[in-house]
């Protein structure tokens, strides 16, 4: 016969427990705030190149001509009082090269093209979304995808002198782009913000090798409707939860079910605010992640309790839930473990939002585990307090124990 362990008498203590660590938790959060991170909060989020410049065009008239990059070529529109208004098309079938398309550029009066990278295909080129179309004076400059050696970390060392910055790299090698998160601090602007990093980036790389691919920038209006979209969708999985657990088991069970959700959801944003991790939309995957990974050790776990309720001979419901806990205690463990040795590696062997990810994984597994058994338990206990059972004969050989107040 499996040995039965006596859960029950820990219960008290884990509620207790529980408790201290959740409220110490809401003190940090209110005390220490989240560390939200740029998915969370106002700022710019903008893509680079790192990239040789092919081709300078400048241009002196009294004209105003404008260039367009397309996928099929480059339009070239001529406007403005005592010009002809036109647009030439420069297909990259006509002009394969940027020698090419420079050639073709010098053909139009007042225009100066100068070829930086003459073998470069022209259907690579593309230029500085920041910077007027314009053609002017001053040399406006096409730059030329190529195999970029610049790496992530190349782009970090360069914006090291400003927090709260993220760097991610984007593309093919022979494509490369990075794109580069940036929170507003204290009273800055949105122009304010973005000249910081792009002349970080130009004293690190030369003026004639950085192009603004393009530029977005995220409100606080934004922001914040970002976070209240995210506990609007915790809340939503919580109560479509509750409703399947309760067609499957009682209502005291599905609530059971609940409340060990919310238990792990709160330890898990409890340590997040201790430790100060930034939070951002990967972390969140990690709590809804542990939010399915609880609800399946809870179902389980429930599910014993049910089967057990029918065939163990008891008095009180508590011997029959101390038996089902019992009963699922090695595969608790098993699946908690062995989940943890690739959550555990990841947390080894990986940095950043990955690593965040995994160590809220750690705390989330942990807690889910020790709340199905003692958090779950716990409440069915209180709620099913006063049951009894009594044996109801069907045959002479079979016996069904029901529960009656």
């Amino acid at each position: 016969m499996r040995k039965v362990y006596k859960f029950s008498r820990f219960f008290l203590s884990a509620v207790i427990l529980s408790t201290i660590l959740i409220v110490a938790g809401i003190v940090s959060v209110i005390v220490r705030g989240v560390n939200f991170g740029l998915d969370f909060k106002p700022g710019m989020i903008e893509e680079v190149k790192i990239a040789p410049a092919a081709l300078e065009v400048s241009y002196n008239g009294s004209a105003t001509i404008s260039l367009d990059i397309s996928d099929a070529g480059i339009d070239v529109i001529v406007s403005g009082v005592g010009a002809e208004n036109r647009t030439e098309s420069l297909s990259y079938a006509a002009h394969p090269t940027a020698a090419d398309i420079a050639s073709k550029l010098q053909g139009i009066e007042g225009i100066v093209a100068t070829v930086k990278t003459a073998s470069v295909p022209s259907s690579s080129l593309f230029m500085d979304s920041t910077v007027s179309k314009n053609l002017s004076s001053e040399p406006l400059r096409l730059f030329a995808a190529s195999a970029s050696t610049v790496s992530p970390d190349d782009v970090r060392g360069a914006l090291k002198a400003y927090s709260n910055v993220d760097v991610k790299a984007l593309g093919t090698d022979s494509d490369r782009s990075f794109q580069i998160r940036m929170g507003i601090s204290g009273d800055e602007k949105g122009k304010e913000i973005q000249e910081k990093p792009n002349s970080a980036l130009v004293d690190a790389f030369g003026k004639d090798k950085v192009a603004i691919v393009k530029s977005d920038f995220i409100g606080a209006q934004f922001s914040g409707s970002l976070i209240k979209n995210s506990i609007i969708l915790v809340l939503a999985t919580l109560v479509l939860i509750f409703i399947y657990a309760a067609f499957r088991f009682k209502w005291d069970f599905a609530l059971a079910a609940v409340i060990a959700i919310i238990h792990d959801s709160l330890i898990m944003i409890s340590f997040i605010s201790w430790s100060q991790m930034e939070f951002s939309t990967t972390t969140l995957a990690a709590i809804l992640t542990i939010i399915g990974y609880s609800i399946n050790a809870t179902v389980v776990i429930l599910d014993r309790i049910r089967f057990d309720i029918r065939v163990i001979e008891a008095k009180t419901f508590v011997e029959v839930l101390d038996s089902a806990l019992s009963e699922t205690l090695g595969r608790s463990i098993i699946t908690t473990v062995t989940t943890l040795f690739a959550v555990v590696s990841l947390a080894v062997f990986t940095t950043g939002s990955i690593h965040d990810f995994a160590v809220a994984l750690i705390v989330g597994l942990i807690s889910g585990c020790y709340s199905s058994i003692f958090i779950a338990g716990a409440f069915i206990a209180f709620v099913r307090r006063n049951y009894t059972f009594e044996t109801v004969s069907l045959s002479p050989n079979v016996r069904q124990f029901q529960p009656e107040r």
